[in-house]
């Protein structure tokens, strides 16, 4: 049975489509496009078209289809150059079509090539990861990577529509099963206590049926924030309250190397530096910052950096984050479990002293 989730955009309205095995829906959705004398691409990465060909196969037909090199590096300038040389080979005019079928990597990559290819082109998410099915196919945040920083180089392009078909997890290594769990986490933390309780009591596995029913949660969440704040303008809270963890394990990234860590550990490492930081602004108790921590390191995520990383560097990443205003850095703190709020002007010895304490020097 296939169950929706309507994200509500007014005219970049779409809807999120969930179901075990959605190939074909996915293949009439080709159909019903190239009915129409659209032309359709496929970019995916070369993990993806090892593991999943077969699927590829049945969704897409005899679409062309681009496997980039898989990680973070492909989010890059010559990243998305070869994925628009892609386009071009494919002949995608302005009804041209993208399907990216993949992680948050090719979620990301692809959604802004199609933002800007032509000005901008369809294209549709087909997420094969925990992590991009719960957060990053859904909200139309697109983008790449640069020197300075994650994802400082995007563009908000919604999709035409999401297929969150969770068979497409049997091949997903634990490990990156465990990074999309940091987002799941995050989700508990900042606007369903229910769901962080859920979790704390037996960590989730990729086999366990209540599985399909967290993933839809957690989009739900997503689509309500989204709604009410599309491009992350609001003053205080808003979309930015999505960015929970993100502030510390965005500079980590930046500082280990990208690829040294998958996201999804950055985020779990930076969702224990921000509950501390929390605890030190006076919110939540100690004893809440054990239990986060605890729940993250059930789910096999790390609470603490594998290797030292200066303060400094990483002090230096957060200055060129996307949520700095007026040249101040903004933080994601928690006000309680399951209430999350955005924090200016956050004493700088206190954001020090929390990376210090998951392992900087």
């Amino acid at each position: 049975m296939v169950d929706s989730l309507r994200v509500s955009l007014g005219e970049r309205s779409y809807s999120l489509y969930f179901g075990e095995n959605l190939a074909a829906q996915v293949s009439a959705e080709v159909t019903r496009l190239r009915s129409q004398g659209r032309r359709v691409a496929v970019l995916t990465d070369a993990t993806v078209a090892r593991a999943q060909g077969g699927a590829i196969k049945a969704m897409m037909g005899d679409a062309p289809v681009l496997a980039v090199r898989p990680g973070e590096t492909a989010k890059s300038l010559a990243g998305v150059g070869q994925v628009w040389d892609f386009m071009a080979g494919s002949k995608l005019d302005r009804g041209g079509v993208l399907f990216a079928v993949g992680g948050g990597v090719v979620g990301d990559l692809g959604g802004f090539a199609a933002a800007t290819w032509l000005r901008g082109v369809d294209f549709y998410q087909v997420p094969t990861t925990l992590l991009a099915m719960v957060d990053s196919s859904v909200g139309g945040k697109t983008g790449i990577n640069s020197a300075a920083g994650k994802n400082l180089v995007g563009s908000f392009h919604q999709p035409r529509a999401v297929f969150i078909a969770t068979a497409l997890l049997g091949t997903l290594p634990a490990r990156e099963f465990a990074a999309g769990m940091a987002e799941v986490i995050k989700y508990g933390l900042l606007g369903d206590e229910a769901l962080f309780e859920m979790l704390a009591v037996s960590p989730m596995t990729a086999g366990r049926v209540e599985l399909p029913g967290v993933i839809r949660r957690c989009c739900a969440i997503k689509a309500g924030i989204v709604e009410a704040d599309e491009r992350e303008t609001a003053k205080s809270g808003g979309r930015a309250l999505l960015n929970l963890g993100h502030t510390f394990g965005h500079a980590i990234e930046n500082a280990a190397g990208y690829g040294e860590y998958l996201h999804g550990e950055a985020v779990a490492i930076g969702l224990v530096a921000a509950a501390r930081l929390s605890h030190k602004m006076g919110f939540i108790t100690a004893e809440s910052v054990g239990r986060i921590e605890r729940v993250i390191a059930a789910h096999h995520l790390p609470t603490q950096l594998r290797a030292p990383l200066a303060w400094a560097d990483l002090h230096e990443a957060m200055t060129r984050d996307k949520k700095v205003r007026a040249g101040g850095l903004r933080f994601v703190v928690l006000q309680r479990m399951g209430e999350a709020t955005t924090a200016d002007a956050v004493p700088l010895d206190l954001v020090a002293a929390s990376c210090r304490e998951v392992g900087a020097t």
